[in-house]
C-alpha cells in the first residue's frame, strides 16, 4: 500500500497551489518522517506522507463508513485544526484504496460512502502501531492548538495550572505554529508572499506596542 501509491499522490501534491497547501491553516502533502511522534513536528513543519494518510483513512473507516468530506472534518478535529487535508488529497487516496481493494465505495445519493474491506482491515492490522501513533500524534497537536487558541482568545490557565508556565508554554507553541505555517507557504506566489509579509509586519507592530 505504501510504495505503490507514493508517485501517484505526488502529482496531486505538486499541483496544489500555495493556498491549497495551507488551506484552513495546515493540510499536508509530503513526507512526515516518523509520523506525528514528536512535538518537533511544529518546528520542522512536517506533514503526513501519502502512505500515512492512506493508513489514517483506513483507521478512520474501520470506526465507521464515511464520505470524503467527513474524513477531512474528522482529521481537522483530531488535530485541533492544524492538519486539514484538501479534497485533492483525500479523494485520490480514497480512489486508490478502492482500486486495491482496501476500501469500497457505495453510491449515497450524489455522493460516495466509503467503507473498509476485509483486505483493508488486514492491511490496517499489519501496521496498527503506525496508525495508532499517527492518531495519538494528531491528538497531541490538537492539545497544543488549544493552548494557542487560549492565548488568542484571552483564556487563562486551567484550574490548578501555574499561570506563568501556561503563558510561556502557549507562547512557545504559538511561535512554533507560525514557523510551521511559514514553512508550508514556501514557493507561494509573489502576491501571497506580500500578503504574508503584511500580516507579519502588523504582528510585529502589535508585539512592540505591548
Amino acid at each position: 500500500m505504501r510504495g505503490r501509491h507514493g508517485g501517484h499522490h505526488e502529482r496531486h501534491n505538486h499541483d496544489d497551489s500555495c493556498r491549497e497547501r495551507h488551506a484552513h491553516g495546515r493540510h499536508g502533502a509530503g513526507r512526515f518522517e516518523g509520523g506525528f511522534a514528536s512535538p518537533g513536528a511544529f518546528r520542522a513543519g512536517r506533514k503526513l506522507s501519502s502512505a500515512d494518510l492512506q493508513l489514517l483513512i483506513l483507521a478512520l473507516l474501520a470506526r465507521q463508513p464515511a464520505h470524503g468530506y467527513e474524513l477531512i472534518r474528522t482529521i481537522e478535529e483530531l488535530s485541533g485544526g492544524f492538519y486539514v487535508p484538501s479534497p485533492g488529497m483525500i479523494y485520490p487516496a480514497l480512489t486508490y484504496l478502492d482500486e486495491i481493494g482496501h476500501a469500497m465505495a457505495q453510491a449515497d445519493g450524489n455522493k460516495k460512502l466509503f467503507s473498509i474491506t476485509d483486505a483493508g482491515r488486514a492491511a490496517l492490522e499489519a501496521d496498527r502501531a503506525g496508525a495508532d501513533r499517527i492518531i495519538e500524534g494528531l491528538g497531541r497537536i490538537g492539545s497544543k492548538m488549544d493552548a494557542v487558541r487560549d492565548v488568542i482568545e484571552g483564556r487563562g490557565p486551567a484550574s490548578g495550572e501555574d499561570p506563568e508556565a501556561h503563558g510561556h508554554h502557549a507562547l512557545e507553541i504559538a511561535r512554533q505554529a507560525i514557523k510551521a505555517s511559514l514553512f508550508h507557504k514556501r514557493g507561494c506566489s509573489p502576491q501571497e508572499a506580500a500578503r504574508l509579509a503584511d500580516i507579519l509586519r502588523r504582528a510585529v507592530d502589535e508585539i512592540n506596542r505591548g
